[in-house]
């Protein structure tokens, strides 16, 4: 009985340290070097600007979709607080209850790129964040204001 406990403590214990171990290291899959992790906005016959992205499988997938070229997406105004565009492609979901503040860059339905210049709450999968945004003004000046507009999206590599 005795060796039955402790082997079950010594198992017990290396089950615990391994766990430990692997808590610990990073998982490269995983982990985004955050200069890897920016993507580049180019508004047609406008400005130039950059977003960080987040960490989760949308994102990543994005950013693998990049790896093959740049994206262009036509944009339209709704309801007064985002601008919104289909991919042409779906990317995976991890929807979950969100407030957006403008800069925030939402993926809607697995295939629609949205870019908040104002603040809504709903059920979205956060693709990113435009770098140096907190105003709708600010987001609405890089964006060259409402109305339809032509976005390009490319890795920061290109």
């Amino acid at each position: 009985m005795n060796r039955l406990i402790i082997a079950m403590t010594l198992l017990l214990s290396a089950f615990t340290l391994t766990a430990r171990a692997l808590q610990k290291v990073p998982d490269n899959q995983n982990m985004i070097n955050m200069e890897s992790n920016t993507i580049r906005l180019t508004i047609k016959g406008g400005k130039t600007f950059t977003a960080t992205l987040e960490n989760n499988a949308s994102a990543q997938a994005l950013k693998d979709r990049l790896s093959k070229g740049s994206i262009t997406v036509e944009m339209n105004d709704y309801g007064d607080m985002e601008k919104v565009g289909p991919l042409g492609f779906s990317l995976p979901r991890t929807d979950r209850q969100t407030t957006t503040r403008p800069g925030d860059i939402i993926l809607y339905l697995g295939n629609n790129l949205v870019i908040y210049y104002d603040t809504n709450s709903w059920n979205f999968t956060r693709i990113g964040r435009v770098n140096g945004i907190n105003t709708r003004g600010e987001m609405l000046d890089l964006l060259g204001g409402t109305g339809k507009r032509t976005v390009t999206i490319s890795s920061e590599e290109e």
